[in-house]
């Protein structure tokens, strides 16, 4: 359902007072700033992993290997691992900013939650609570 006029003219002026007080929060707010720093962290997970992936094979094909172990290799592993995290890192921020946005729209009204739930509002999660909620309200037909 679009906004009045009157909601219209109401929004622009909170938008316009939000900048006017804090511009740095209403920027990450408005989103321009995230897309730039997941693609960031993305590359930068690449590289890591890329490095990572290097030093695994060249420590297990270098000579050096104090004790019998290969301890480059190790390194490796660990720069691979983190890179790991620092994408999934990225991953669980991005995902959890637009709920948090989106939030205050689907709960204002009884049509923000598409009528299924009973009422309630949409809880923000993961996949698993997702298959949770449907779980419990196939349970609940029933």
């Amino acid at each position: 359902m679009p906004l009045s006029e009157h909601e219209q003219r109401m929004l622009e002026q909170i938008e316009s007072a939000l900048y006017a007080e804090d511009p740095k929060f209403a920027s990450s707010v408005r989103g321009g700033r995230l897309r730039s720093t997941s693609s960031r962290r993305r590359l930068q997970a690449a590289a890591l992993f890329a490095i990572g992936l290097f030093l695994l094979v060249a420590g297990l094909a270098a000579p050096f290997k104090p004790g019998g172990f290969p301890v480059i290799s190790l390194v490796g592993f660990i720069a691979m691992f983190g890179a790991g995290v620092l994408l999934m890192i990225g991953n669980s921020r991005k995902s959890a900013r637009p709920d948090s946005t989106d939030t205050p729209a689907q709960g204002s009204g009884p049509s923000g939650s598409g009528g299924r739930g009973g009422g309630r509002p949409r809880k923000s999660g993961g996949f698993s609570e997702r298959m949770e909620d449907r779980f419990r309200r196939r349970f609940e037909q029933e």
